[in-house]
Protein backbone atom coordinates (compact mmCIF):
# COMPACT_ATOMS: atom_id res chain seq x y z
CA UNK A 1 0.00 0.00 0.00
CA UNK A 2 3.16 2.42 0.60
CA UNK A 3 4.01 2.04 -3.27
CA UNK A 4 0.36 3.22 -4.11
CA UNK A 5 0.96 6.48 -1.48
CA UNK A 6 4.50 7.15 -2.42
CA UNK A 7 3.04 7.19 -6.32
CA UNK A 8 0.54 9.41 -5.58
CA UNK A 9 2.32 11.96 -3.84
CA UNK A 10 4.80 12.38 -6.36
CA UNK A 11 2.50 12.99 -8.94
CA UNK A 12 0.52 15.58 -7.10
CA UNK A 13 3.47 17.29 -6.31
CA UNK A 14 4.41 17.43 -9.34
CA UNK A 15 1.02 18.87 -11.33
CA UNK A 16 1.52 22.09 -12.68
CA UNK A 17 -1.44 24.46 -11.44
CA UNK A 18 -1.15 27.76 -14.00
CA UNK A 19 -3.09 26.54 -16.30
CA UNK A 20 -7.04 24.96 -15.42
CA UNK A 21 -9.36 23.87 -17.91
CA UNK A 22 -13.04 25.41 -17.55
CA UNK A 23 -14.58 22.06 -16.21
CA UNK A 24 -12.17 22.60 -12.64
CA UNK A 25 -14.30 25.50 -11.21
CA UNK A 26 -17.69 24.08 -12.59
CA UNK A 27 -17.67 20.84 -10.42
CA UNK A 28 -18.93 21.14 -6.92
CA UNK A 29 -15.89 18.91 -5.71
CA UNK A 30 -17.97 18.58 -2.00
CA UNK A 31 -19.97 16.33 -3.33
CA UNK A 32 -19.63 12.72 -1.86
CA UNK A 33 -19.15 10.83 -5.13
CA UNK A 34 -18.17 12.84 -8.99
CA UNK A 35 -17.87 11.09 -12.58
CA UNK A 36 -15.74 12.35 -14.73
CA UNK A 37 -16.28 11.38 -18.20
CA UNK A 38 -13.89 12.32 -21.42
CA UNK A 39 -12.77 10.91 -24.85
CA UNK A 40 -8.90 9.77 -24.00
CA UNK A 41 -5.83 12.76 -23.70
CA UNK A 42 -8.02 15.73 -22.68
CA UNK A 43 -6.69 15.96 -19.19
CA UNK A 44 -9.06 14.08 -16.91
CA UNK A 45 -5.88 12.64 -15.02
CA UNK A 46 -4.43 16.20 -15.03
CA UNK A 47 -7.62 17.47 -13.50
CA UNK A 48 -7.85 15.24 -11.00
CA UNK A 49 -4.06 15.92 -9.78
CA UNK A 50 -4.45 19.67 -9.71
CA UNK A 51 -7.70 19.29 -7.60
CA UNK A 52 -5.89 16.92 -5.27
CA UNK A 53 -2.70 19.54 -5.06
CA UNK A 54 -4.45 22.06 -4.37
CA UNK A 55 -6.60 20.29 -1.10
CA UNK A 56 -3.39 19.16 0.09
CA UNK A 57 -1.69 22.34 0.45
CA UNK A 58 -4.45 23.69 2.32
CA UNK A 59 -4.11 20.05 4.15
CA UNK A 60 -1.69 18.09 4.20
CA UNK A 61 -2.75 14.02 3.64
CA UNK A 62 -5.75 15.28 2.25
CA UNK A 63 -6.39 13.42 -0.80
CA UNK A 64 -5.10 10.14 -2.44
CA UNK A 65 -4.57 9.73 -6.73
CA UNK A 66 -4.96 6.25 -7.30
CA UNK A 67 -4.53 5.02 -10.99
CA UNK A 68 -6.75 2.27 -11.56
CA UNK A 69 -4.62 0.65 -14.39
CA UNK A 70 -1.68 0.32 -12.07
CA UNK A 71 -0.15 -3.15 -11.62
CA UNK A 72 -0.36 -3.15 -7.74
CA UNK A 73 -4.46 -2.66 -8.30
CA UNK A 74 -3.86 -6.61 -9.34
CA UNK A 75 -2.82 -6.73 -5.24
CA UNK A 76 -5.27 -4.36 -3.47
CA UNK A 77 -8.83 -3.62 -4.08
CA UNK A 78 -10.49 -0.41 -4.02
CA UNK A 79 -12.13 -1.12 -0.66
CA UNK A 80 -8.90 -2.03 0.87
CA UNK A 81 -7.51 1.47 -0.57
CA UNK A 82 -10.66 2.78 1.15
CA UNK A 83 -10.18 1.43 4.17
CA UNK A 84 -6.61 2.45 4.90
CA UNK A 85 -7.33 6.48 3.93
CA UNK A 86 -10.19 5.60 6.53
CA UNK A 87 -7.62 4.80 8.80
CA UNK A 88 -5.34 7.85 8.43
CA UNK A 89 -8.00 10.45 7.92
CA UNK A 90 -7.53 11.28 4.47
CA UNK A 91 -10.88 12.85 3.08
CA UNK A 92 -10.61 12.43 -1.16
CA UNK A 93 -10.20 9.32 -3.13
CA UNK A 94 -9.11 10.40 -6.82
CA UNK A 95 -9.76 7.05 -8.63
CA UNK A 96 -8.36 7.93 -12.25
CA UNK A 97 -9.60 5.00 -15.35
CA UNK A 98 -11.92 3.12 -13.43
CA UNK A 99 -12.77 1.19 -16.89
CA UNK A 100 -9.68 -0.56 -16.53
CA UNK A 101 -10.18 -1.39 -12.83
CA UNK A 102 -9.08 -5.46 -12.77
CA UNK A 103 -12.30 -6.85 -10.87
CA UNK A 104 -11.58 -8.72 -7.97
CA UNK A 105 -14.74 -10.96 -7.44
CA UNK A 106 -17.03 -11.88 -10.57
CA UNK A 107 -20.11 -10.09 -10.38
CA UNK A 108 -18.78 -7.21 -8.04
CA UNK A 109 -17.16 -5.09 -10.72
CA UNK A 110 -15.26 -1.21 -9.77
CA UNK A 111 -19.10 0.27 -9.61
CA UNK A 112 -20.29 -2.38 -6.87
CA UNK A 113 -16.92 -1.45 -5.13
CA UNK A 114 -17.69 2.05 -4.95
CA UNK A 115 -20.84 1.97 -4.35
CA UNK A 116 -19.55 -0.33 -1.41
CA UNK A 117 -17.23 1.98 -0.28
CA UNK A 118 -19.86 5.12 -0.79
CA UNK A 119 -22.11 3.42 1.77
CA UNK A 120 -19.81 2.20 4.03
CA UNK A 121 -17.68 5.40 4.39
CA UNK A 122 -19.68 8.67 4.64
CA UNK A 123 -17.10 11.01 5.07
CA UNK A 124 -14.98 9.99 1.93
CA UNK A 125 -15.53 11.75 -1.32
CA UNK A 126 -14.61 10.08 -4.14
CA UNK A 127 -13.72 11.45 -7.50
CA UNK A 128 -13.44 9.12 -10.31
CA UNK A 129 -12.83 9.24 -14.16
CA UNK A 130 -13.32 7.10 -17.22
CA UNK A 131 -13.54 7.24 -20.72
CA UNK A 132 -16.79 9.16 -22.37
CA UNK A 133 -18.10 5.71 -23.34
CA UNK A 134 -18.61 4.92 -19.87
CA UNK A 135 -21.76 6.61 -20.28
CA UNK A 136 -23.46 3.17 -22.21
CA UNK A 137 -21.73 0.95 -19.17
CA UNK A 138 -25.02 -0.84 -16.97
CA UNK A 139 -22.43 -1.86 -13.97
CA UNK A 140 -23.50 -3.81 -10.93
CA UNK A 141 -23.16 -0.73 -8.72
CA UNK A 142 -26.06 1.16 -9.47
CA UNK A 143 -24.43 4.57 -8.74
CA UNK A 144 -26.81 6.45 -11.01
CA UNK A 145 -28.59 8.22 -7.96
CA UNK A 146 -25.47 8.94 -6.03
CA UNK A 147 -22.91 10.48 -8.77
CA UNK A 148 -22.43 13.90 -9.90
CA UNK A 149 -21.66 13.19 -13.37
CA UNK A 150 -19.71 15.67 -15.96
CA UNK A 151 -18.06 15.73 -19.12
CA UNK A 152 -14.77 17.09 -20.21
CA UNK A 153 -14.02 17.89 -23.71
CA UNK A 154 -10.62 18.12 -25.54
CA UNK A 155 -9.20 22.51 -26.06
CA UNK A 156 -11.48 24.97 -27.20
CA UNK A 157 -9.89 27.44 -29.25
CA UNK A 158 -10.68 30.19 -26.64
CA UNK A 159 -8.60 27.49 -23.87
CA UNK A 160 -5.82 26.96 -25.98
CA UNK A 161 -4.90 30.50 -26.79
CA UNK A 162 -5.11 30.95 -23.08
CA UNK A 163 -2.88 27.56 -22.13
CA UNK A 164 -0.47 29.25 -25.14
CA UNK A 165 -0.52 32.45 -23.20
CA UNK A 166 -1.22 34.10 -26.11
CA UNK A 167 -4.86 35.87 -25.05
CA UNK A 168 -7.29 35.23 -22.13
CA UNK A 169 -10.84 35.50 -22.53
CA UNK A 170 -13.60 34.62 -20.56
CA UNK A 171 -15.65 31.96 -22.05
CA UNK A 172 -19.74 33.51 -23.40
CA UNK A 173 -22.59 31.87 -24.07
CA UNK A 174 -24.05 31.23 -27.79
CA UNK A 175 -27.10 33.62 -27.67
CA UNK A 176 -24.21 36.63 -25.98
CA UNK A 177 -22.25 35.30 -29.00
CA UNK A 178 -24.85 35.79 -32.10
CA UNK A 179 -26.15 39.25 -30.43
CA UNK A 180 -22.75 41.14 -30.11
CA UNK A 181 -20.27 38.76 -32.07
CA UNK A 182 -18.73 42.25 -33.19
CA UNK A 183 -17.72 43.84 -29.88
CA UNK A 184 -17.10 40.27 -28.94
CA UNK A 185 -14.57 39.71 -31.73
CA UNK A 186 -13.41 43.20 -32.18
CA UNK A 187 -11.25 43.38 -29.29
CA UNK A 188 -8.92 40.10 -29.52
CA UNK A 189 -8.25 40.72 -33.80
CA UNK A 190 -6.84 44.20 -32.55
CA UNK A 191 -4.49 42.59 -29.91
CA UNK A 192 -3.79 39.48 -32.22
CA UNK A 193 -3.36 37.83 -35.83
CA UNK A 194 -6.02 35.33 -35.05
CA UNK A 195 -6.74 33.85 -38.20
CA UNK A 196 -3.64 31.71 -38.30
CA UNK A 197 -3.36 30.65 -34.92
CA UNK A 198 -6.72 29.57 -35.49
CA UNK A 199 -5.36 27.26 -38.39
CA UNK A 200 -2.97 26.14 -35.93
CA UNK A 201 -5.47 24.86 -33.64
CA UNK A 202 -7.37 23.29 -36.06
CA UNK A 203 -4.28 21.11 -37.09
CA UNK A 204 -2.75 20.89 -33.14
CA UNK A 205 -4.89 22.22 -31.05
CA UNK A 206 -7.13 20.09 -29.71
CA UNK A 207 -5.59 17.72 -27.18
CA UNK A 208 -3.40 19.76 -24.24
CA UNK A 209 -0.19 17.21 -24.90
CA UNK A 210 0.58 18.99 -28.28
CA UNK A 211 3.72 20.82 -26.45
CA UNK A 212 5.20 17.43 -25.20
CA UNK A 213 6.19 16.51 -28.29
CA UNK A 214 4.94 17.93 -31.29
CA UNK A 215 6.69 16.32 -34.08
CA UNK A 216 4.81 12.75 -32.44
CA UNK A 217 1.83 14.66 -32.30
CA UNK A 218 -0.42 12.77 -34.98
CA UNK A 219 1.79 9.40 -34.27
CA UNK A 220 0.45 10.07 -30.74
CA UNK A 221 -3.44 10.96 -31.74
CA UNK A 222 -3.05 7.53 -34.11
CA UNK A 223 -2.16 5.50 -30.96
CA UNK A 224 -5.09 7.23 -28.65
CA UNK A 225 -7.27 6.05 -31.62
CA UNK A 226 -5.92 2.19 -30.97
CA UNK A 227 -5.89 1.94 -27.61
CA UNK A 228 -9.54 3.32 -27.42
CA UNK A 229 -10.62 0.75 -30.08
CA UNK A 230 -8.62 -1.99 -28.98
CA UNK A 231 -8.94 -1.43 -25.21
CA UNK A 232 -11.24 1.03 -23.56
CA UNK A 233 -14.67 -0.13 -25.97
CA UNK A 234 -13.96 -3.92 -25.51
CA UNK A 235 -13.61 -3.06 -21.77
CA UNK A 236 -17.51 -1.93 -21.94
CA UNK A 237 -18.74 -3.53 -24.53
CA UNK A 238 -16.80 -6.58 -24.30
CA UNK A 239 -16.21 -7.14 -28.03
CA UNK A 240 -14.09 -9.22 -30.09
CA UNK A 241 -10.66 -8.62 -31.55
CA UNK A 242 -12.53 -9.78 -34.86
CA UNK A 243 -14.62 -7.45 -34.49
CA UNK A 244 -12.47 -4.06 -33.47
CA UNK A 245 -10.75 -5.02 -36.71
CA UNK A 246 -14.01 -4.44 -38.71
CA UNK A 247 -14.51 -1.11 -36.50
CA UNK A 248 -11.15 0.25 -37.52
CA UNK A 249 -12.06 -0.63 -40.89
CA UNK A 250 -14.93 1.53 -40.18
CA UNK A 251 -13.50 4.47 -38.92
CA UNK A 252 -11.10 4.28 -42.18
CA UNK A 253 -14.14 4.32 -44.26
CA UNK A 254 -15.35 7.64 -42.58
CA UNK A 255 -12.42 9.18 -42.37
CA UNK A 256 -11.59 8.89 -45.63
CA UNK A 257 -14.86 10.71 -46.93
CA UNK A 258 -16.18 13.04 -44.22
CA UNK A 259 -18.53 14.56 -44.14
CA UNK A 260 -20.09 11.51 -44.80
CA UNK A 261 -23.36 10.25 -45.63
CA UNK A 262 -23.72 7.17 -44.58
CA UNK A 263 -24.40 4.38 -47.48
CA UNK A 264 -25.30 1.64 -44.61
CA UNK A 265 -25.97 -1.30 -47.44
CA UNK A 266 -22.86 -0.51 -49.13
CA UNK A 267 -21.15 0.20 -45.93
CA UNK A 268 -22.07 -3.61 -44.61
CA UNK A 269 -21.04 -4.92 -48.03
CA UNK A 270 -17.40 -3.65 -47.83
CA UNK A 271 -17.01 -4.51 -43.70
CA UNK A 272 -19.02 -8.34 -43.75
CA UNK A 273 -21.21 -7.00 -40.90
CA UNK A 274 -24.37 -9.06 -41.99
CA UNK A 275 -26.97 -7.43 -40.59
CA UNK A 276 -27.18 -3.05 -40.38
CA UNK A 277 -27.99 -3.50 -36.43
CA UNK A 278 -24.59 -4.38 -35.84
CA UNK A 279 -23.41 -1.88 -38.11
CA UNK A 280 -25.37 0.71 -36.10
CA UNK A 281 -23.61 -0.36 -33.07
CA UNK A 282 -20.56 -0.31 -33.81
CA UNK A 283 -20.75 3.29 -35.37
CA UNK A 284 -22.74 4.09 -31.42
CA UNK A 285 -19.62 2.35 -30.14
CA UNK A 286 -17.71 5.39 -31.88
CA UNK A 287 -19.73 7.89 -31.13
CA UNK A 288 -19.55 7.48 -27.33
CA UNK A 289 -15.81 7.20 -27.51
CA UNK A 290 -16.15 10.54 -29.01
CA UNK A 291 -13.95 9.65 -31.93
CA UNK A 292 -16.94 10.52 -34.26
CA UNK A 293 -20.11 12.87 -34.54
CA UNK A 294 -23.35 11.75 -35.74
CA UNK A 295 -26.07 14.29 -37.01
CA UNK A 296 -29.48 13.42 -37.76
CA UNK A 297 -32.96 15.51 -38.67
CA UNK A 298 -33.73 15.08 -34.99
CA UNK A 299 -31.30 15.46 -32.11
CA UNK A 300 -33.32 13.76 -29.49
CA UNK A 301 -33.44 9.69 -29.10
CA UNK A 302 -32.00 6.82 -28.94
CA UNK A 303 -29.12 7.02 -31.73
CA UNK A 304 -28.57 3.73 -31.72
CA UNK A 305 -31.16 3.01 -33.71
CA UNK A 306 -31.24 5.47 -35.99
CA UNK A 307 -29.77 6.10 -39.62
CA UNK A 308 -27.20 8.87 -38.91
CA UNK A 309 -27.80 11.87 -41.45
CA UNK A 310 -24.30 12.47 -41.66
CA UNK A 311 -21.06 11.77 -39.78
CA UNK A 312 -18.45 14.02 -39.09
CA UNK A 313 -15.06 13.37 -37.14
CA UNK A 314 -14.87 14.18 -33.18
CA UNK A 315 -12.26 16.47 -33.59
CA UNK A 316 -10.30 18.98 -36.35
CA UNK A 317 -7.02 17.08 -35.53
CA UNK A 318 -8.36 13.44 -35.75
CA UNK A 319 -9.30 14.57 -39.45
CA UNK A 320 -5.78 15.69 -39.88
CA UNK A 321 -4.26 13.04 -38.29
CA UNK A 322 -6.34 10.23 -40.13
CA UNK A 323 -6.32 12.29 -43.86
CA UNK A 324 -3.32 14.64 -43.50
CA UNK A 325 -2.57 16.36 -46.54
CA UNK A 326 -6.04 15.04 -48.47
CA UNK A 327 -8.62 17.24 -45.32
CA UNK A 328 -11.64 18.71 -47.26
CA UNK A 329 -11.49 22.42 -45.94
CA UNK A 330 -15.85 21.93 -45.93
CA UNK A 331 -15.59 19.25 -43.70
CA UNK A 332 -12.66 21.02 -41.19
CA UNK A 333 -15.29 23.73 -40.64
CA UNK A 334 -18.25 21.70 -40.19
CA UNK A 335 -16.15 19.56 -37.84
CA UNK A 336 -14.67 22.56 -36.26
CA UNK A 337 -18.38 23.79 -35.21
CA UNK A 338 -19.39 20.93 -34.33
CA UNK A 339 -17.10 20.34 -32.12
CA UNK A 340 -17.39 23.22 -30.32
CA UNK A 341 -21.16 23.49 -29.75
CA UNK A 342 -21.86 19.89 -29.33
CA UNK A 343 -21.15 20.02 -25.38
CA UNK A 344 -23.53 22.01 -24.43
CA UNK A 345 -26.46 22.23 -27.30
CA UNK A 346 -28.10 19.92 -29.17
CA UNK A 347 -27.51 20.19 -32.67
CA UNK A 348 -29.38 18.59 -35.47
CA UNK A 349 -29.68 18.58 -39.48
CA UNK A 350 -32.32 20.92 -40.63
CA UNK A 351 -34.00 21.12 -44.14
CA UNK A 352 -31.61 24.14 -44.76
CA UNK A 353 -28.29 25.20 -44.00
CA UNK A 354 -25.93 22.80 -42.46
CA UNK A 355 -27.04 22.84 -38.46
CA UNK A 356 -29.69 23.37 -36.26
CA UNK A 357 -28.81 24.38 -32.83
CA UNK A 358 -30.99 23.97 -29.72
CA UNK A 359 -34.02 23.77 -32.57
CA UNK A 360 -33.38 27.29 -32.73
CA UNK A 361 -30.75 28.77 -34.38
CA UNK A 362 -30.20 27.60 -38.58
CA UNK A 363 -26.07 27.72 -39.46
CA UNK A 364 -24.69 27.73 -42.84
CA UNK A 365 -20.66 27.03 -42.99
CA UNK A 366 -18.81 28.24 -45.36
CA UNK A 367 -15.69 30.47 -46.45
CA UNK A 368 -15.69 34.51 -46.46
CA UNK A 369 -17.33 34.48 -49.99
CA UNK A 370 -20.31 32.21 -48.33
CA UNK A 371 -23.64 33.74 -49.08
CA UNK A 372 -27.31 33.17 -47.39
CA UNK A 373 -29.27 32.16 -50.07
CA UNK A 374 -29.30 28.65 -48.46
CA UNK A 375 -31.24 30.16 -45.85
CA UNK A 376 -32.75 33.37 -46.68
CA UNK A 377 -36.07 34.28 -45.54
CA UNK A 378 -35.60 31.35 -42.92
CA UNK A 379 -35.64 32.79 -39.10
CA UNK A 380 -32.65 33.26 -37.08
CA UNK A 381 -30.42 32.09 -39.26
CA UNK A 382 -26.61 33.03 -39.63
CA UNK A 383 -23.97 32.37 -42.11
CA UNK A 384 -20.53 31.14 -40.63
CA UNK A 385 -18.04 32.62 -42.61
CA UNK A 386 -14.39 31.11 -42.43
CA UNK A 387 -10.88 33.49 -42.77
CA UNK A 388 -12.72 36.40 -41.69
CA UNK A 389 -11.73 37.85 -38.62
CA UNK A 390 -15.11 39.74 -37.63
CA UNK A 391 -17.92 40.05 -38.86
CA UNK A 392 -21.18 42.06 -39.42
CA UNK A 393 -25.02 41.44 -38.55
CA UNK A 394 -25.87 37.59 -39.07
CA UNK A 395 -22.42 36.88 -40.63
CA UNK A 396 -20.29 35.61 -37.63
CA UNK A 397 -16.46 34.33 -37.89
CA UNK A 398 -16.10 30.77 -37.57
CA UNK A 399 -13.06 31.14 -34.65
CA UNK A 400 -15.16 32.85 -32.66
CA UNK A 401 -17.29 29.48 -32.26
CA UNK A 402 -14.62 28.55 -30.06
CA UNK A 403 -15.24 31.31 -27.24
CA UNK A 404 -18.20 28.77 -26.25
CA UNK A 405 -16.07 27.06 -23.08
Amino acid sequence: MLELLNTSDRLISSVGLSFKRYLFDQINWESRLIEILGSRGVGKTTLMLQKASVLNKKKKNQAVYISLDDILLFKYSITEIAEMMDQNGFEYLFLDEVHKYPSKFKGFDWSAEIKNVYDKFPQLKIVYSGSSILKIYEGDGDLSRRKSTYHLSGLSFRENLALNKVIQVDAIKLDELLNSHDEITKPITQKIKILPLFREYLKTGYFPFYSEDKNAYYSRLNSILNVIIETDIPAIAEISFETSLKIKKLLAAIASTVPYVPNLVQLRAELNIADQRTLMKYLYYLEKSEVISTLNPVAKGNKIMQKPGKILMGNTNYTYSLQMQNEEIGSIRETFFNSQLNQDYSLALPKSGDFLVSDTYIFEIGGKNKTGKQIKNVSNSYIVSDDIENGAFNQVPLWAFGLLY
